[in-house]
């Protein structure tokens, strides 16, 4: 297993942070060769499953996530969410938090737990490397884009 964090202060009130990282639509365009799909449709609740499929071809795999926290931040009260990965290749869980910061900018903090089945512990590190770089231009290119 992976652990990282991720912290970003933005010039985007709450609500609007809290949008670009949870219209899970979005983090198609943010992740290369992914396709997302939600269910049921709607607004996003607990029991909410986002099926992020990503690769080509035969060359892919599907990350289902099951929202298992939902609370979206109030004018000055912190959001949070919680994903869990609920696939047969890629496991943990993730939590985006979003928070006021100075100013009238937010502070996002996106926690993760990234384990993928059969890879030896001794490529945990490789891992984290990589989940940090990926998931930071994600959560880059989101948080930049309305």
């Amino acid at each position: 297993m992976a652990d990282f964090l991720l912290e970003r202060t933005v010039p985007l009130p709450l609500e609007e942070a809290w949008r670009r990282l949870t219209e899970w639509h979005r983090h198609a365009q943010a992740v290369p060769l992914t396709r997302v799909r939600v269910t049921p449709p709607g607004p996003t609740r607990e029991g909410t499953v986002v099926l992020a499929r990503t690769g080509i071809g035969p060359l892919s795999f599907d990350d289902p996530m099951e929202v298992t926290v939902w609370r979206p931040p109030g004018t000055d009260t912190p959001g949070l969410c919680r994903l869990e990965k609920r696939g047969r290749l890629v496991t943990g869980w993730a939590e985006i938090e979003v928070l006021p910061g100075p100013g009238g900018r937010s502070r996002v903090l996106w926690r993760e737990e990234l384990g993928v089945r059969g890879l030896p512990r001794l490529l945990d590190g490789g891992l984290e490397r990589a989940g940090r770089h990926l998931f930071g231009r994600a959560v880059n290119r989101l948080l930049r884009r309305a």
